[in-house]
């Protein structure tokens, strides 16, 4: 460009690596197709779909998991090492999980399609088997500070040559969205790295690195000729278009296009490019929406994000007295006969780190003989007639503001986090 441009125009990630990709991005949402992309089914020949976990099948052991890894050509996502590890102390339970890859002396199940989220336990001579099959991880450092006061050694896999994706994992324990964890991987980056990574290798993480990490990067990931026109529009005059980005708020977002569909922004400039769709507040200050999309499920198509947070703040608020009338409807069910039709099945959650549900999402493998399984021992099934009723159980539950800008109790909390270094929690504040 010739002349300054207030309004710096950058490729957004949402097809970004996300830590969580089980929990958060794998799931359905309200505004999902053409929102946000879903790198296990995202229905376009272009990007080819992510495995987010390893059958049953494939976790007998480590043979068997290298089998199912050379069988595919995608991008295989597995939680790996979540945890600390002592040097001091190098067989970590949550390292014992990389080192159960091991097949044998120097054959480990690992290639170019492997990608470990979390890898906080791995020493750095991991990071140098990790680079030598070409393998890559995903950083939640926001996530792993407030779980274990400590997270990957970023710098150990720089300095391996290991690709690095940045995501913000779930929302009990991580950042509202990526520009968020953006500034996190900044802040700790500055604080206790010494400035290892420059901001334009931060930004990179959560786009160009993680499109090469999913084998998307022939149209994701860069501005370029025949790219998808995935675009971030933002307001500022910073001379360092990668710091600009890392240092915006939430309300310095003037446009989100993706696939050259402009689908969020302030409303003078969504008004020349969207038809009136929705709007929200962000920061009490009045964004536009775009949702419409022809291959969005119709039941939720016609379901509102302002309708969707009205339902779910009413359903969490009132979540015992819906569980106890849920309790009474069961009662009430009358024993059936053979000839009646098939009940409605009723969904529950199956945690699997602490019960069994039939799936493994992140294979147990054995590390020390064929019984000595990675992992915690998971807690015995409890009869259902012997567990108090739910509803006696649950509580009220507030439901959290979508942004920062609107949650006035979020940067406080992260104040009072005694895992979070003190550079971190005290200057996430200024990035806001």
């Amino acid at each position: 460009m010739s002349r300054p441009f207030r309004h710096l125009i950058w490729l957004v990630s949402l097809a970004a690596v996300s830590s969580g990709v089980a929990q958060r991005v794998g799931q359905q949402s309200t505004i999902q197709f053409g929102i946000v992309r879903n790198v296990e089914q995202t229905d376009d020949l272009d990007l080819p779909e992510a495995q987010a976990r390893i059958p049953d099948f494939a976790a007998r052991d480590a043979a068997n998991f290298l089998a199912r890894l050379k069988a595919e050509d995608s991008c295989s996502l597995l939680h790996l090492s979540e945890g600390v590890t002592d040097p001091a102390r190098p067989l970590s339970e949550a390292r014992k999980h990389f080192l159960a890859l091991e097949i044998a002396k120097n054959k480990w199940a690992l290639d170019k399609t492997f990608t470990g989220i979390h890898a906080a336990g791995l020493l750095p001579a991991d990071f140098d088997v990790l680079a030598s099959h070409e393998s890559s991880i995903v950083w939640s450092p926001l996530s792993n500070l407030l779980l274990y006061g400590d997270t990957a050694r970023v710098d150990a896999a720089k300095n391996a040559g290991v690709l690095i994706g940045l995501g913000s994992d779930w929302s009990p324990t991580g950042s509202k969205n990526l520009l968020g964890e953006l500034k996190v991987a900044w802040l700790y980056n500055r604080k206790n790295l010494n400035g290892l990574f420059k901001a334009r290798e931060i930004v990179a993480m959560a786009t160009r690195d993680a499109a090469r990490i999913l084998k998307w990067d022939k149209v994701l990931g860069s501005i370029k000729a025949g790219a998808r026109a995935d675009l971030l529009v933002i307001d500022s005059m910073a001379t360092d278009p990668y710091k600009a980005l890392l240092k915006a708020r939430e309300t310095d977002i003037r446009l989100v296009m993706i696939n050259g569909i402009a689908r969020y922004g302030w409303p003078d400039i969504m008004t020349k490019l969207a038809p009136n769709n929705q709007t929200a507040k962000v920061g009490g200050q009045t964004r536009r929406l775009f949702l419409e999309q022809e291959t969005a499920d119709p039941d939720v198509d016609q379901i509102s994000l302002s309708k969707a947070t009205d339902d779910l703040r009413i359903a969490l608020n009132d979540i015992a007295k819906l569980a106890k009338e849920l309790e009474k409807s069961q009662r009430a069910v009358p024993v059936r006969r053979v000839l009646d039709a098939a009940a409605t099945p009723v969904w529950s959650l199956a945690l699997d780190e602490i019960c069994s549900s039939g799936v493994e999402l992140a294979p147990r493998l054995p590390y020390d003989g064929p019984n000595d399984f990675t992992g915690s021992t998971r807690a015995p099934r409890v009869l259902a007639k012997s567990a108090p009723p739910l509803s006696t159980i649950l509580k009220p539950i507030k439901l959290d503001p979508l942004t920062v800008a609107d949650d006035a109790k979020f940067l406080s909390q992260i104040r009072l986090q005694p895992n979070v270094p003190k550079p971190i929690r005290d200057g996430l504040s200024a990035l806001y």
